[in-house]
């Protein structure tokens, strides 16, 4: 019986001539299947194995000819010498799977990668969207096969059992009454096991998965361990198999699907700000704010293209996150490509946070935040994230790790959250801190130094010599032992005043009694 509670709808899909669709795609087009296969002579791929060139990839024609997988490259040119071989490209049909994956994007959210030459849909609940499983299958295999795709496709309760019917079986669509009767009609290489355990089971006369339905479980498991009845139970969804989404979903989505394709960037603008104001009455329901923004623009080819964007603050305004994808066009311009026009436009909210509601103060100080907010968000968003940067405090004890570059989009957000509770920063020092730091304490010579704890009485950096009127120290800084090693020495840091009037901030690395020689280092200056 099915697993129960699950009550999922699983969608899988199998490429069987992935690469050779790639080239074919690339030599006819990408309608090529509509229009029929012109007269080429077969289409290979080829790669090293085994120290010899073999077709990893044989098209239909090639297939019907006789040849196939792992054959020699030599004996099929003796063949067929008129063959069509190209190189094996695992990068570039992995690219194409890719971008098939996102074109599924269109269906559901959640679509998984299996393997080299297949994905996995979770339409759990969203098929009525589309009319009905039957017809959702049905539209997804011929808008493929429109794009030049030999694809094959089935709908179950169950990752394997969609698995194994599109691939060894009809496809369609396998209701939950019906499982155990599809799936003990498909051989036993139907259940995802691995080559030596199809061939022992084969030796047996176990050569279909009825006939492993029908023997006790406890004998097969001792025969062929417990992976063979994890299998079985998978495919008959009696044990939960889940799948991993490729991209994380999104906290909020909202999308708009177009009788006739945009390409101008004014109508995309315009249609995103639409999508946006019917996602903020969502955002309003929740109390929340949208602060990571992606924009899916799905072209009519089948290719798919992303924005993102981030904001500085939570917003749900329809007119700023537009302006945000305004400035985003604008970085991308020449890489965004519109071809023939974008049928659908999804706007998801890939992060939020509270939205707090203030009300502007009299003297604007309100207003003056909302312009730097708005400035930052769209210098980020023409320019990058890491084109504004700011310092941030960090809890660390040596001076020059308690500060970091952050962007300046996400300091003002957590400046924004840190209003209302503690300070990230809760580490005090002893003493002040200089107004300037060096990028890397630089080392300086000491004279008539008292010996073992006090500051030196004169002292050259830079070439110049400095002579000392007032001390104050010392302030020992021990290592950070979490992160660093046992050869990190103390420092003991002291606040000199020259005869000059400038304020100097030095260290001496080490003890005296250590054993080993002391050295001494600038670090900062108060004035």
């Amino acid at each position: 019986m099915p697993f129960p509670g699950r009550g999922q709808r699983i969608l899988a899909l199998s490429f069987p001539h992935l690469p050779t669709d790639r080239i074919a795609r690339r030599l006819w087009g990408l309608s090529w299947r509509s229009k029929g296969r012109p007269d080429h002579p077969p289409i290979l791929c080829a790669g090293r194995r085994d120290n010899a060139l073999r077709l990893t990839a044989p098209d239909e024609k090639a297939k019907s000819c006789g040849l196939k997988r792992g054959q020699g490259l030599a004996e099929a040119r003796a063949m067929f010498p008129s063959i069509d071989v190209f190189d094996e490209d695992e990068k570039a049909d992995h690219a194409l799977l890719e971008a098939v994956a996102d074109w599924c994007d269109r269906y559901t959210p959640l679509v998984a990668l299996d393997g080299k030459d297949g994905l996995f849909l979770d339409i759990t609940g969203c098929a009525h969207l589309f009319g009905g499983e039957e017809v959702m299958l049905r539209n997804i295999l011929a808008r493929l096969g429109q794009m030049g795709f030999d694809v094959r496709g089935a709908i179950s309760s169950s990752p394997g059992l969609s698995w194994a019917v599109g691939r060894f079986g009809s496809g369609g669509v396998i209701a939950g009454e019906e499982m155990a009767d599809v799936l003990g009609v498909l051989p036993v290489q139907a259940l995802r096991l691995d080559e030596g355990m199809i061939a022992s089971l084969n030796k047996l006369g176990l050569k279909r998965i009825a006939d492993l339905l029908a023997m006790p479980r406890a004998p097969l498991a001792r025969r062929f361990g417990a992976q063979l009845l994890l299998r079985l139970d998978q495919a008959l969804g009696m044990n939960e198999e889940a799948i991993s989404p490729r991209r994380p979903v999104a906290a909020l989505s909202a999308e708009r699907q177009l009788a006739e394709p945009i390409q101008a960037e004014e109508h995309i603008l315009s249609m995103a700000g639409d999508i946006a104001s019917s996602l903020k009455l969502s955002l309003e329901a929740r109390g929340l704010g949208g602060r990571v923004f992606e924009l899916v623009l799905f072209r009519v080819d089948g290719r798919v293209f992303r924005l993102a964007a981030g904001t500085s603050r939570p917003l749900r305004d329809p007119r700023r996150i537009a302006g945000l994808f305004a400035e985003r066009l604008n970085a991308v311009h020449d890489e965004l490509d519109a071809g023939f026009g974008f049928e659908l436009l999804r706007l998801n909210v890939l992060q939020h946070d509270t939205f707090d509601v203030l009300q502007n103060d009299f003297d604007g100080q309100g207003a003056k935040e909302t312009s730097l907010s708005d400035f930052i968000d769209k210098v980020s968003a023409r320019l990058g994230s890491d084109c504004l940067q700011v310092y941030r405090l960090r809890q660390s004890h040596i001076p020059e790790r308690a500060e970091m570059l952050t962007p300046a989009i996400s300091a003002k957000g957590e400046k924004q959250q840190a209003k209302g509770g503690e300070t990230e920063y809760s580490f005090t020092p002893r003493s002040d801190r200089p107004l300037r730091l060096l990028r890397r304490p630089e080392r300086m010579e000491s004279f008539a130094a008292t010996i073992p704890d006090g500051p030196p009485q004169r002292f050259r950096w830079r070439h110049v010599v400095h002579d000392v009127i007032r001390a104050e120290g010392p302030e020992r800084i021990s290592p950070e032992w979490w992160l660093d090693d046992d050869n990190v020495e103390e420092r003991d840091y002291f606040r000199l005043e020259s005869d000059t009037g400038r304020l100097f901030w030095i260290f001496r690395l080490g003890r005296h009694n250590a054993g080993k020689p002391t050295t001494w280092r600038m670090h900062g200056f108060f004035a």
